[in-house]
């Protein structure tokens, strides 16, 4: 018989719990949603440094299971979201308007801030030619390869936009050579291409700054660029509000533990981890050396205005957009005012 009402006693509890809680707090805590974020740079992007401080991720197991993916730029995160095997894309500012017009993807939603280039006092990626050869100005690359890591990501948009400036345009003055990130400081040493993009952390390698010189920045070609943010498909987003509000609770807390300069020692420490490198060479990490990085992950829509009006003016898309109908950023507002 106590069994009995024992048994009675933790149903009605259940039944409460249920009641009170609703219907998809028992259905989260045994189903966590799956969210597969992607990045393309260690370090430089979050996705990489989220999963070092999984002990700030209070909801991470319960609400949502995170699982990194990393491309090698990207254009290619177009075709995972469109495939169904991503939820959380670290889209450029090129490849979001070529996804949603060239892609047909117009459920596109920017969500977060990723990182912002050519803020003033913050650090703008660079793109480099041999320190001794023989470019001395954007003139000189004319007939000359430079080298992209894909086709429509933002250092190629930047890098074509410069180059526009002083009278180059793609094919007929110039070759793009693709090839990835860690690879840019060899291309250029051995001569394979005349120009690199540089960007955090490969931009910092000291044989890279034996070798080669910077040209120009991207500040210098776009000025301010929303150069990287998170998107989500809007049907995502609405069945999963919940667990991706958890989620980007999480990621607010952890990002403002990185940002803080009370934790910069420890910060430089799971960089080293993470690049097999000594500590030291990370001092610029999260500091003003670094790119921009809004502590409430809120994007520059502004500037993003503009970098789509510049996709559109090189031919990636046909027309440009209000961009403020492709964003929601009502779930990391939620998460924010959370943390207050």
């Amino acid at each position: 018989m106590r069994l009995a009402q024992t048994g009675l006693a933790a149903a009605l509890v259940a039944a409460l719990a249920s009641a009170l809680l609703g219907p998809g707090a028992a259905c989260a805590a045994d189903n966590p949603v799956k969210i597969r974020l992607s990045y393309v740079v260690p370090i430089a992007n979050w996705a990489s440094m989220l999963v070092e401080k999984k002990d700030l991720a209070r909801h991470l197991g319960k609400s949502y299971q995170l699982e990194i993916v990393r491309f090698a730029g990207t254009p290619p995160m177009i075709t995972a979201l469109a495939a169904g095997e991503l939820e959380i894309a670290d889209l450029t500012y090129p490849t979001l308007p070529i996804a949603i017009q060239n892609a047909g993807m117009d459920d596109l939603r920017v969500i977060a801030d990723e990182f912002q280039d050519g803020n003033a006092g913050f650090y703008s990626n660079e793109f480099m030619v041999l320190a001794d050869g023989p470019i001395k100005k954007v003139e000189d690359l004319k007939g000359k390869a430079v080298a992209a890591n894909a086709a429509g990501s933002a250092v190629d948009i930047a890098m074509r936009a410069m180059l526009r400036k002083h009278g180059l345009e793609n094919r007929r003055d110039y070759t793009i050579v693709e090839a990835p990130f860690p690879t840019m400081r060899a291309m250029l040493a051995e001569k394979k291409v005349d120009l690199v993009p540089a960007v955090l952390p490969f931009s910092l390698d000291p044989d890279l700054r034996k070798v080669g010189r910077t040209l120009f920045d991207t500040k210098d070609a776009v000025g301010v660029s929303q150069f990287s943010m998170w998107i989500a498909r809007k049907g995502f987003i609405e069945k999963n509000r919940a667990a991706l509000t958890d989620m980007m609770e999480d990621s607010l807390r952890i990002v403002r533990w990185y940002l803080d300069p009370a934790n910069h020692k420890e910060a430089m420490e799971i960089c080293a981890r993470i690049a097999r490198q000594p500590a030291e060479r990370f001092a610029w990490v999260f500091t003003s050396k670094d790119n921009y990085r809004d502590p409430d992950m809120m994007p520059d829509l502004a500037a993003l205005q503009r970098n789509v009006d510049l996709t559109r003016d090189l031919g990636f898309i046909k027309a440009s957009f209000d961009v403020n109908k492709f964003a929601d950023l009502s779930v990391v507002q939620d998460a924010a005012r959370r943390l207050k």
